[in-house]
C-alpha cells in the first residue's frame, strides 16, 4: 500500500506542476500618450506701421 500511495502522491504532483508551468506572472503596466501642444499662429497685419515686431518677423520682411 505505501507504493501505491507513493506513486498517487508522486503522479498527483506532476499534474499539478505541469498545471503551473503554463502561467506567467506579468508586472502592472502603464501607457502614457504624448502630450498635445497647440502653438497658436502669428498674424501680423500691415508692414511697419506698429510699434510691436513678434520674435523672427523682422527677418523675413513683415514688419
Amino acid at each position: 500500500m505505501r507504493i501505491y500511495s507513493a506513486l498517487v502522491v508522486a503522479s498527483v504532483g506532476i499534474v499539478l506542476m505541469s498545471g503551473l508551468t503554463g502561467c506567467a506572472v506579468r508586472g502592472p503596466s502603464v501607457t502614457v500618450e504624448p502630450p498635445k501642444v497647440l502653438v497658436p499662429g502669428v498674424i501680423v497685419e500691415g508692414h511697419g506701421h506698429g510699434k510691436h515686431c513678434p520674435p523672427g518677423q523682422a527677418k523675413k520682411g513683415k514688419c
